[in-house]
């Protein structure tokens, strides 16, 4: 690539969804009422495990931080696309660019970290019940959460400052309604050889690893499980790993659908949707799923209802 071909860029324009102006007004109604969805369903279950004492167990601690997750995942995404939509201006300055890919990074490996932290907590509780106190200690939980958020901000950093390294094409169109890594990656004219690399470590340890302890927990979990002579008790315990196993398939399996997608894919709109699963819609279903199947954060929730109707 000649030299003229290559300059210092200071903005990017997100080419999002669709270019036709008449989809516009549908797209920003979807996504608006998406993100409603998921900004008062996830600070509902923050609010019902905070104000609920029998709530303040390591499970319902992880619940918690991950409800927060979800929502400051879709908080750094949703936002400017809406505005992109109501302003009919697409372009996103570099730096904002550079910032939301990196707390996009920090948010998907924050998920990754405590759904891999809550299989634990459920194959502590189901296979070693009689040291679940001992092992899962609020100093440990606490531990977890913060070891999550090291390695998420670390990696997320390094990966930010990777991409400052690099020089831009004239040719500066997202094919996406966010700043992702890769699609950022394809409009560098520097060689990106070292940036793939270090993805594909990122992935191997900090996805591959997570992913493995997870699938290890509940095969553990079903041994245990099979080994409860009534099928009551087998009910029981498996309820209490039915909410989270139901939003780790929902996560992982969004996210490989996401990576398959683009992989045999040539059309940059089928790709968008797939991301749009993965980022958005996961993160709008889990309180239900959550609340629908949880018993405890449905009592917990009446109480709040009914606190505040006879407040009022």
């Amino acid at each position: 690539m000649v030299p003229g071909n290559q300059t210092q860029i200071t903005e990017f324009i997100l080419l999002g969804f669709s270019k036709k102006s008449e989809q516009q007004g549908p797209l920003f109604g979807l996504f608006l009422g998406m993100y409603l969805i998921t900004v008062v369903g996830n600070l509902l279950i923050i609010l019902a495990i905070g104000s609920d004492y029998h709530l303040h167990t390591p499970m319902y601690f992880f619940l918690s931080n991950l409800s927060f997750v979800d929502f400051c995942l879709v908080s750094t995404i949703i936002p400017k696309m809406l505005m992109n939509i109501l302003t009919q201006n697409k372009v996103i300055l570099y730096v904002d660019c550079l910032a939301q890919m990196h707390f996009f990074m920090v948010f998907t490996s924050l998920d990754n970290f405590l759904l891999t932290a809550m299989a634990y907590d459920r194959f502590v509780a189901i296979c070693h019940p009689l040291h679940y106190t001992v092992i899962m200690s609020p100093r440990f939980c606490v531990l977890l959460v913060s070891l999550s958020w090291i390695l998420s901000l670390l990696n997320s950093f390094l990966h930010s400052l990777m991409i400052t390294r690099l020089s831009f094409c004239k040719d500066h169109e997202i094919q996406h309604f966010f700043c992702d890594l890769d699609q950022v990656l394809k409009l560098s004219c520097s060689d990106t050889l070292i940036n793939y690399i270090f993805i594909y470590t990122a992935i191997g340890l900090l996805g591959f690893i997570p992913l493995t302890g997870i699938v290890f927990s509940y095969s553990q979990i079903c041994c245990s499980i099979l080994k409860i002579p009534s099928a009551g008790g087998k009910y029981k315990a498996f309820s209490t790993c039915g909410s989270h196993f139901s939003v780790v398939s929902l996560f992982y399996g969004t996210g490989f659908g996401v990576y398959i997608c683009s992989s045999i894919t040539q059309s940059s709109w089928k790709s968008t949707v797939a991301s749009a699963l993965y980022t958005v819609v996961t993160p709008m279903l889990n309180p239900f799923v959550y609340s629908l199947r949880n018993k405890d954060i449905k009592d917990a929730l009446r109480r709040i209802i009914r606190r505040i109707t006879f407040s009022q």
